[in-house]
C-alpha cells in the first residue's frame, strides 16, 4: 500500500519532492524540514517498491541521524525490511568491501578496521620520528589518486610524508585499515570491477544522500557508478544546503548540480525548500548575512514574529566565562525553555571538555550532553560497542524495536564472522540478555561479565574466532584509555555504570558540543563562545586567498541557523594563542556585522 500523507505534514515544495519520480538535488535551507522530506522519500519509495529483492538506500553524515531516521520512518509505520541506511563508511564496508574484497589483493587474505584509539596511538608513535609534528598535524582523507594532507602548514608535509609511509606499511603489515581507506579500497574496487556497480544497481531502486555539502569527491564518486550503471534505473535523491559546507578540510564539499549531472550520467531535477517554520523573522534575517551562496529562506513558522534575543558580547573575560554561561543558562531557564531546549557551543573540543563539567558542577540540577561525558569507545564498526548498545539499554515498550533493529545487527555481524547462526532470531537473543542480571558498578567490569555472559548463553565460543577476539581487545583497550583520561581531567565518577548507561538514551538535558557537531539540531536557545580570530576562521585557513571569510562565514551561518528563539554569542576577552604571541581577537566578520544586538 502506497505511503500517504496529509498537507499537515508536508508543504506543497516538500510533497512535490517526495513525489517525483525522477532523481532531484534539493537546496534545503535552514528549517525547511529537510529531515522530514527525506524521511517520507525513504517512506513513500518503500512502500512503492515491487520487487522483494530491491532496496531504497540512505546515505547519512552520521549514525545518530541514520538511528533517528528509521525511527521515524517505523513510527509511520512503513515497514524498513527493503531499507539500507548508514554512513558511506558503513555502505562501503558491507555493500563492496566485505563482498568484494578476495578482488583486492590488499584485502584478499581478511582485513580489520582499527578504531580511532589504535589510529592515535600508532601515529603519536610515529611522529616521534620526525621534529615537530603531532598527532595534531596528521589529519588526512583520500581521493582516488591517494591520500590528501590535511595540515595547511606545507612546510611540515614532506615530514608528514614519512611518517604516512610508515604508518600505511605498519597497516598493510597487519592486514588493518581505517576509515579512510575503507573509501579508498571502496573506490578502486567499483573501478576495477565494473560488475559491482551494475550489480547495486540492480539491486538500489533509490540512493538517497543527505547532508551532500559533506560529501567527499572519492564519496561522489562511488555512488555515481552505481547511478551511472543503474542507467536512470536507480535513481538519485540528494538533500542539503551548500552554505553549511563546514567539513572542507576534510574533503567535504558542496558539488553543483551541473557537475552531479555529469558524473552521474542521468538527469537529475533541482529543486529547492525555501520555507523556514524553525527561526524567527529577525533571526533569520540575522544569519542571512552570513551567506555565501545565494539561496532563498523565507519565515514560515508560527513564530515568526516572535522578538527574538540577539546579543554579542565582546567584553567578557575568559575567566568569567563559566559564570557568564551559568547566567544565561539561568535566565533560559527562567523564561520557561526547557534544558534540553538549551545549546553551548564552540569551535572545538579542546575548548568544550573542561567546560561541561565545570558547568555540571555549578548547575547540579540539570543534566548535560556533551564531550567528556562518553566514558567508553564509540566505534560503530566495532561488534562488542554494537552489542554493548543491548547491554545498556533498559528492556522497555519505547525501546523495543530499536533494540529488536540492533540485534538483528548483532546477529547478521556474527554471521558474517563464521559463526553457526541458524536459528537464532532476535527475540530469543533479547530475551536472553533480559535474563542476565549484575550487581556490578564499574561499567567496564559489567559489560566483560555481560559479554561473556550472553555469549555463554547463546552458545557462542567467541575466542575461537579471530576478528572477534581483536574487535574485543580493541574496544576495552580503547575504554579504558578513554576512562583513565577523562578521571584525570576531574570526573571520577565517569567510570561508574549508571554513566555508561546514558550514552544510549535518548538526548536528556542541556546540549554542549562543537559547532560541527551540532549541525541539523536545532534549539530554542543556542549560547556560542570562542567565536575568535584564529578559531573562526581557523588559523590555518587565514592564509587562503579571503583570510579564511568563507569558512567562517559558514560556521556563522550554522550557529545562527541552529536557533529558534534566542542566539547569544560571546568573543571572550584573555584567551591567549600559544607561542606568546598574546590574546586571540575577535572573529573580524562579526565586528564587521552591523547589527541591531540587544543588551547583554
Amino acid at each position: 500500500m502506497t505511503f500517504l500523507w496529509t498537507s499537515k505534514e508536508l508543504n506543497a515544495e516538500q510533497s512535490k519532492a517526495v513525489r517525483e519520480d525522477r532523481s532531484i538535488f534539493l537546496v534545503a535551507c535552514p528549517g525547511s524540514g529537510k529531515t522530514r522530506t527525506l524521511t517520507y522519500k525513504i517512506a513513500y519509495e518503500l512502500s512503492r517498491l515491487e520487487n522483494h529483492r530491491k532496496f531504497v538506500v540512505a546515505l547519512t553524515y552520521t549514525h545518530r541521524a541514520a538511528d533517528e531516521i528509521h525511527e521515524r520512518i517505523e513510527g509511520l509505520g512503513v515497514d524498513t525490511s527493503q531499507l539500507w541506511i548508514g554512513t558511506i563508511h558503513s555502505f562501503c564496508l558491507e555493500w563492496i568491501l566485505k563482498p568484494y574484497a578476495i578482488y583486492e589483493p590488499a584485502l584478499a587474505h581478511g582485513f580489520r578496521i582499527i578504531d580511532s584509539h589504535e589510529q592515535e596511538n600508532l601515529l603519536e608513535e610515529l611522529c616521534q620520528t620526525q621534529r615537530g609534528i603531532t598527532y595534531w598535524d596528521c589529519d588526512y582523507y583520500f581521493t582516488d589518486q591517494g591520500y590528501v594532507l590535511g595540515c595547511r602548514d606545507h612546510s611540515k608535509h614532506q615530514r608528514l610524508h614519512a611518517i604516512f609511509e610508515l604508518y600505511f606499511r605498519h597497516l598493510a603489515d597487519n592486514r588493518q585499515i581505517d576509515f579512510e581507506l575503507i573509501l579508498y579500497y571502496a573506490s578502486l574496487l567499483i573501478q576495477s570491477q565494473p560488475q559491482i556497480a551494475k550489480v547495486l544497481a540492480n539491486i538500489f531502486q533509490w540512493v538517497l544522500i543527505d547532508e551532500y555539502q559533506d560529501t567527499k569527491r572519492i564519496q561522489y564518486k562511488i555512488v555515481a557508478a552505481i547511478v551511472r550503471a543503474g542507467a536512470e534505473r536507480t535513481r538519485l535523491f540528494v538533500v542539503g544546503d551548500p552554505n553549511q559546507a563546514i567539513f572542507g578540510s576534510l574533503g567535504g564539499f558542496a558539488m553543483s548540480v551541473t557537475e552531479l549531472r555529469q558524473l552521474c550520467g542521468v538527469h537529475i531535477e533541482e529543486r529547492a525548500l525555501i520555507e523556514n517554520y524553525r527561526a524567527t523573522d529577525r533571526l533569520i534575517r540575522y544569519f542571512s548575512n552570513f551567506t555565501v551562496q545565494a539561496t532563498a529562506i523565507r519565515g514560515a513558522g508560527p513564530d515568526r514574529a516572535f522578538n527574538s534575543a540577539i546579543c554579542y558580547n565582546t567584553d567578557i573575560a575568559r575567566d568569567d566565562l563559566d559564570a557568564e554561561l551559568v547566567r544565561l543558562i539561568r535566565l533560559s531557564t527562567a523564561q520557561g525553555i526547557r534544558p534540553e531546549q538549551i545549546c553551548v557551543l564552540a569551535p572545538s573540543w579542546n575548548l568544550l571538555a573542561g567546560v561541561t563539567r565545570r558547568l555540571a558542577g555549578a548547575l547540579p540540577e540539570f543534566q548535560f550532553d556533551g564531550p567528556g561525558m562518553v566514558p567508553f569507545s564509540r566505534n560503530p564498526e566495532n561488534f562488542w560497542y554494537r552489542l554493548s548498545r543491548i547491554a545498556l539499554t533498559q528492556a522497555s515498550p519505547d525501546q523495543h524495536v530499536r533494540r529488536m533493529r540492533w540485534a538483528n545487527e548483532v546477529i547478521r555481524d556474527l554471521g558474517n564472522e563464521g559463526v553457526d547462526t541458524h536459528g537464532l532470531v532476535a527475540k530469543q537473543l533479547l530475551r536472553e540478555s533480559n535474563s542476565i542480571l549484575l550487581v556490578e558498578t564499574d561499567g567496564l567490569r559489567y559489560l566483560r561479565l555481560y559479554f561473556d555472559a550472553l555469549m555463554a548463553r547463546l552458545g557462542i565460543d567467541w575466542q575461537a574466532y579471530r576478528l572477534l577476539s581483536e574487535h574485543h581487545q580493541a574496544f576495552f583497550d580503547s575504554s579504558a584509555a578513554k576512562v583513565e583520561r577523562l578521571q584525570r581531567e576531574g570526573a571520577p565518577y565517569i567510570s561508574e555504570i549508571n554513566f555508561f548507561r546514558k550514552v544510549f538514551q535518548h538526548r536528556r538535558g542541556i546540549t554542549v558540543n562543537t559547532i560541527h557537531g551540532v549541525k541539523g539540531a536545532e534549539f530554542d536557545v543556542v549560547i556560542a563562545f570562542g567565536l575568535l580570530q584564529g578559531m573562526i576562521p581557523h588559523f590555518s585557513e587565514e592564509a587562503e586567498a579571503d583570510g579564511g571569510n568563507a569558512s567562517a562565514n559558514k560556521l556563522l551561518y550554522v550557529v545562527g541557523s541552529r536557533a529558534r528563539k534566542h542566539l547569544y554569542l560571546i568573543s571572550e576577552k584573555q584567551r591567549m594563542r600559544g607561542g606568546r604571541r598574546g590574546p586571540y581577537s575577535a572573529t573580524s566578520i562579526l565586528i564587521e556585522y552591523l547589527f541591531d544586538y540587544d543588551a547583554v
